[in-house]
């Protein structure tokens, strides 16, 4: 056997399956450049480490299940007046999500909730976290079918696991008892494991008109405010009273 065959079989069985594919690429790059044997080491390494990062973003992307690939750069902040450039740079630090502070974005259709949250989402995973964003039908869905679908107790495994969860449309629909306590039990097992995006065009006010139980509602609210920044977008915006927030003192109107 050829000694770059032998070179490609050992890479493979040492699991450096990207490099196995070109190592004789990266051994005529170094030939070509007369590099050292540390350089030439550091190439092969910093090559499969590369690859590996990649493959890992490529993955945690499709488990996500964005609805479309929007980065912040996308972005219009010029269209929003209640998000500062300081406070949406902040946002996009994603110090938050160590600090598990939640966001919940309000506004009308077509003001860019989805947008913003999918563009965080896409800067967590190449920040190393894991997302999932779900609309809240679907959610609902999964949850009530989790106990007898492979495919929703797989999702719903990647939720739980995930270091940030979007939740799409959040309230429009109304839930029935049931719905609302499964709801409930997922927001439960979340708090304290993980930041959550929300988006809805209702104020959390509305929404207990929509779950029908005041008890859950309060429950729900109490888990999803309790650590939150809420941001109306394209409308005024004010602060709920006794809520912390990840921007101190400063309004999101500034």
């Amino acid at each position: 056997m050829k000694p770059i065959k032998q070179a490609e079989e050992l890479l493979k069985s040492l699991r450096f399956s990207e490099t196995s594919k070109n190592i004789t690429d990266l051994i005529k790059e170094a030939e070509v450049n007369d590099a050292s044997y540390t350089t030439f080491l550091l190439d092969v390494l910093s090559y499969e480490k590369k690859c590996r990062e990649e493959k890992l973003i490529e993955k945690h992307m499709k488990w996500a299940t964005f609805p479309f690939h929007k980065t912040l750069n996308e972005f219009n902040l010029d269209e929003q007046a209640s998000l500062s450039k300081k406070q949406y740079h902040q946002l996009k630090e994603l110090t938050w999500i160590e600090q598990l502070f939640n966001l919940i974005l309000l506004g009308p259709q077509g003001a860019g909730k989805t947008h913003l949250a999918v563009g965080l989402g896409i800067e967590a995973i190449h920040q190393g976290y894991k997302v999932s964003f779900i609309s809240m039908g679907e959610m609902i869905h999964t949850l009530k079918t989790e106990e007898v679908t492979k495919k929703s107790q797989t999702r719903m495994k990647r939720i739980r696991n995930s270091d940030l969860v979007i939740i799409d449309d959040m309230m429009f629909m109304a839930m029935d008892q049931r719905e609302a306590n499964l709801f409930f039990h997922l927001i439960n097992d979340l708090y304290n494991s993980a930041s959550i995006i929300i988006t809805s065009n209702k104020a959390p006010s509305d929404w207990g008109e929509l779950m029908g139980d005041p008890s859950i509602t309060a429950a729900i609210l109490d888990r999803l405010i309790h650590r939150a920044e809420v941001i109306h977008m394209n409308e005024d915006s004010h602060r709920m009273k006794y809520r912390k927030t990840i921007f101190g003192n400063e309004s999101v109107q500034n």
